[in-house]
């Protein structure tokens, strides 16, 4: 099974950025420890701090692969256009937040994601990003 995880913006700094927030760890060593976690799956990455890159990979890749995982980052509050890319390509997505998006600034509380996603997994850290691929592997 396919399954590509998609990050968004800033999220490039995850070890550095606001470690009180997201910690400590770089999302490169997390996604290595993914792929040894599901040898047997075909795991991708994919980051990009521009919303047309982030558009224009769940274009490419939405018609492929089994799911993907997406951490849109702020686009999440403000992206109508992801949303739409969303709903227009085949595999499900699940969105996914290492925060507790709900329990931080109000204007984070709004994701125009979510709807068109399958589901969403918020606040369990880097675990969010797992149980979002245990769900795809295992929707049932």
């Amino acid at each position: 099974m396919k399954i590509l995880i998609i990050n968004g913006p800033n999220l490039n700094l995850l070890g550095t950025r606001e470690p009180d927030i997201y910690g400590k760890r770089t999302f490169d060593s997390y996604f290595q420890e993914l792929r040894q976690l599901y040898p047997q799956h075909e795991l991708s990455y994919f980051q990009s701090n521009h919303e047309g890159a982030i558009i224009d990979k769940l274009h490419e890749d939405g018609f492929s692969v089994a799911g993907i995982v997406l951490n849109a980052g702020a686009y999440t509050h403000t992206s109508v256009a992801i949303h739409d890319a969303i709903k227009g390509i085949k595999c499900p997505v699940i969105e996914v937040h290492i925060s507790n998006i709900h329990n931080r600034e109000e204007f984070r509380h709004k994701s125009f994601i979510a709807p068109a996603c399958k589901g969403s997994v918020v606040g369990l850290g880097f675990d969010s990003y797992r149980l979002a691929i245990e769900h795809l592997i295992h929707p049932e």
